[in-house]
């Protein structure tokens, strides 16, 4: 073999030998080299859309109307209220021809205590009882200018009740709310007390949609005493944080609140409630036709600032303070509370007593309990 074919096969070798290393190379760094881009943890959850802290960071599947900003969930609450002195104008049609009177009212106090236990607390439903004690008294300068004022001058005007209410997810936006409530309204005492002359029915029901951990809305119909006489009426339901800082709570007509989140620990309203009132009364002393039983329709309109501030965990105080303005404040006789089905849509009533109360400012205090952290963080270490 010439030494020029040796040459070119030493060249031949070199060259395949320097091709599979190449080769080999190439597909060791190809095995080194990720396929696919790296796979990170996912995004931690954001804070979820129910009253109780312990699922927080649950699926939005849980869906309720409350909204992430809004404070704890009441379980107990005392409250007191009072108002300045404010005048009073009357027209009692127990006669002919109409009577007049008016004097100055130097005591309307109210004061409320109220409860609300979790009977049944799941994710996919929520069962809440309740339980409330109210009495409201009044004192006037001069009672004497009038019957009606003589037999309101410290009486005991007095709430009992008792509610169910049902708060149940859909899916993941829809939800409803459903409660049934039941009270005794007027001057009764626990001797001579007679459920069927005054107990008081009232619900609600309410379909919505949770279309973000901020926003909930929903639409349905009440039926209750709000505007002092039994009554059924639309509501609208919306509940909305824009921010870290405000928010909206309402549940129009009743009630509409702007909400201020100062901090976690404190928190301020601006706005207003509508509130009624029905009692049923006994006379001291019969009126000139010789009625002895009356109904009183209280309907009144607030326009509120509210603070609400926790004093240790569990423990919180409000205060509140705004005007009110007194829509009516009249007495009917108990027997047109069975009006016919004409009078049912002319609006007409055996309205016996008309009062115009003056505007005038109030304060109230609370004092409301809230579940523990301690014991939610023990309840979500739990889950």
């Amino acid at each position: 073999m010439s030494l020029f074919s040796l040459r070119c096969r030493f060249l031949v070798t070199s060259l395949a030998t320097a091709c599979l290393v190449t080769a080999i190379s190439g597909t060791a760094q190809a095995q080194v080299r990720p396929a696919t881009p790296p796979v990170y943890p996912p995004p931690a959850p954001m804070a979820s859309d129910t009253v109780q802290a312990n699922q927080v960071g649950q699926r939005q599947e849980f869906a309720v109307p409350s909204v992430v900003g809004q404070g704890p969930s009441k379980g107990i609450v005392a409250h007191l209220e009072g108002l300045a002195d404010f005048k009073i104008d009357s027209e009692i049609r127990d006669k002919e021809p109409v009577t007049k009177a008016n004097t100055t009212v130097t005591k309307n106090r109210r004061a409320f205590i109220k409860g609300y236990i979790p009977a049944w607390n799941n994710p996919h439903l929520k069962v809440i009882l309740g339980f409330n004690y109210d009495r409201e008294e009044f004192q006037f300068q001069d009672p004497d200018k009038s019957s009606f004022y003589r037999n309101l001058e410290d009486k005991g005007l007095k709430t009992l009740g008792a509610q169910l209410a049902v708060i149940r997810p859909v899916d993941e936006v829809h939800w409803y709310i459903a409660r049934v409530k039941g009270e005794l309204n007027g001057d009764y005492t626990s001797s001579e007390l007679n459920v069927s002359d005054y107990l008081k029915m009232s619900g609600e029901f309410i379909y919505g949609w949770k279309r973000s951990p901020y926003l909930a809305w929903g639409v349905g119909a009440q039926i209750g005493y709000t505007f002092g006489r039994q009554s059924i009426y639309p509501v609208i339901l919306y509940n909305h944080t824009f921010n870290q800082r405000w928010g909206v709570e309402s549940l129009f007509p009743a009630r509409v609140s702007v909400r201020r989140n100062v901090n976690p620990k404190t928190l301020l309203f601006g706005g207003y409630t509508v509130d009624g009132m029905n009692y049923n009364i006994k006379l001291r002393e019969p009126l000139a036709n010789g009625l002895q039983t009356l109904i009183i329709r209280e309907t009144e309109l607030k326009l509120r600032l509210r603070l609400e501030r926790e004093i240790y965990d569990f423990l919180w105080f409000g205060l509140e303070g705004g005007y009110r303005y007194n829509v009516n404040f009249n007495a009917v006789d108990a027997a047109s509370n069975e009006r016919t089905l004409p009078q049912l849509f002319s609006g007409s009533r055996n309205r016996l007593v008309t009062n115009n109360l003056g505007t005038v400012p109030y304060v109230s205090v609370e004092i409301f309990l809230v579940p523990p952290r301690k014991f939610l963080n023990k309840t979500a270490g739990g889950r």
